[in-house]
């Protein structure tokens, strides 16, 4: 897991200009919007990376590698403006700290027809102590 703070590339008077991506390969890009409380995730990719640009709100990032224990599982706050980055393997949930909007960027299977197919539900509920 890896949260980055979006730095602009460019400003000026009319406002920044922020580069997410730069020459970067990706397969698929959503927007999810959610109301505060509520939790989305809480499954892994076998092969897919994510990435995750938070435009509104924030929210705590709960992970841990699939081969780690339910003890090592730990958590972040991700706010407006930061990318954190899901590799293969890892176990990820996200708690809406606040009504949130944030864009997924995957490299890999994960929209249209094959949204299902790289994603490995877990149970019970990833939550860090």
């Amino acid at each position: 897991m890896i949260v980055k703070k979006i730095k602009p590339a460019f400003t000026d008077d009319r406002g920044d200009i922020s580069d997410i991506f730069y020459k970067h390969p990706l397969d698929h890009v959503g927007v999810i919007t959610s109301k505060a409380g509520v939790w989305r995730a809480n499954h892994y990719h076998k092969q897919t990376t994510q990435h995750a640009y938070v435009t509104k709100g924030s929210l705590r990032y709960h992970y841990r590698m699939y081969d780690e224990p339910e003890s090592a599982t730990k958590s972040v706050v991700v706010n407006e403006g930061e990318l954190v980055t899901t590799p293969p393997f890892e176990i990820h949930a996200l708690e809406m700290l606040e009504d949130n909007i944030f864009f997924v960027f995957s490299e890999g299977l994960r929209g249209g027809d094959d949204y299902e197919k790289d994603t490995f539900r877990v149970t019970p509920a990833l939550k860090s102590k």
